[in-house]
């Protein structure tokens, strides 16, 4: 999900990437290592010229302690003392120690600021998902400048429905929303999850006249668009993934994996 924002400073929201280590019982294929090692470089590129970063949790496809591009940067990030499960808390804290003293870290649930006329506003912490999941809280952030975008983070859809109200009463003109882990369904996500979370979507298009990038957990499925039919019929023309917002081709690395060491057996 690392996200670029360009209004008159330059904010990077999660700059980070990661893979599953296990997906239909296969670790990552050499061509999905190369795609990583290639987007972390960039990510670093981008990330070293960027005053101002944004930690919504910690996992580590949303950040990266071992990298030194937060040095001397204003970091905006979830908090460590409150609403976090015991795994994150302990990646927190170790990002703290390791930051406090090389860079200004701002934590900042349920708060807003504004810098030379952006303002950002902060949720609450949400559910990592359905209420009451093992995986804990995020942060949402709007970022305003001529127009209002939201990063919702891991909502995993979203399921929960006061998620749904805060998105909808937030009014914004593009949504970044990663959609519910559909490749999970019998497992760690069950049919009223995904059920819910394509109506929760369709209510949030219903009412606000937004743009939709819709990727991330989503589209490690290659049947996302028939998991979220409804939605993708009645709203399709306003849904992109990050790939099709920048004029680029999905590649679903991920989601191939099972056919990536059929056809490219190293």
């Amino acid at each position: 999900m690392a996200t670029l924002v360009e209004a008159e400073e330059k904010i990077f929201i999660d700059a980070s990437a990661a893979l599953g280590p296990s997906r239909y019982g296969l670790p990552p294929h050499p061509l999905e290592i190369e795609a990583l090692e290639n987007a972390k470089e960039k990510i670093a590129g981008i990330a070293k010229k960027c005053p101002i970063h944004i930690i919504t949790h910690y996992h580590y496809d949303h950040y990266d302690p071992s990298e030194d591009f937060y040095i001397n940067k204003k970091i905006f990030a979830k908090r460590i003392d409150s609403y976090i499960n015991a795994s994150q808390k302990e990646r927190g804290t170790l990002f703290r120690e390791r930051f406090q003293d090389k860079a200004e870290i701002i934590y900042c649930d349920d708060s807003e600021y504004e810098i030379n006329g952006v303002k950002l506003k902060f949720s609450p912490p949400f559910p990592h998902g359905p209420e009451g999941i093992r995986l804990g809280y995020v942060i949402m952030v709007s970022i305003e400048e001529n127009e209002k975008l939201l990063f919702a983070s891991d909502v995993q859809g979203p399921v929960y429905e006061k998620t749904r109200d805060y998105i909808i009463e937030e009014e914004p003109s593009i949504l970044i929303m990663d959609g519910p882990p559909s490749y999970f369904l019998g497992w760690r996500f069950s049919q009223e999850n995904l059920e819910k979370a394509e109506k929760n979507l369709i209510e949030i298009m219903e009412k606000l006249d937004c743009q939709l990038i819709l990727d991330h957990h989503l589209l490690r499925d290659l049947r996302y668009k028939e998991r979220m039919h409804e939605l993708y019929s009645l709203y399709g023309d306003r849904i992109k993934t990050f790939a099709e917002y920048n004029g680029l081709e999905n590649n679903m690395l991920e989601a191939r994996r099972r056919e990536l060491w059929e056809k490219y057996e190293i």
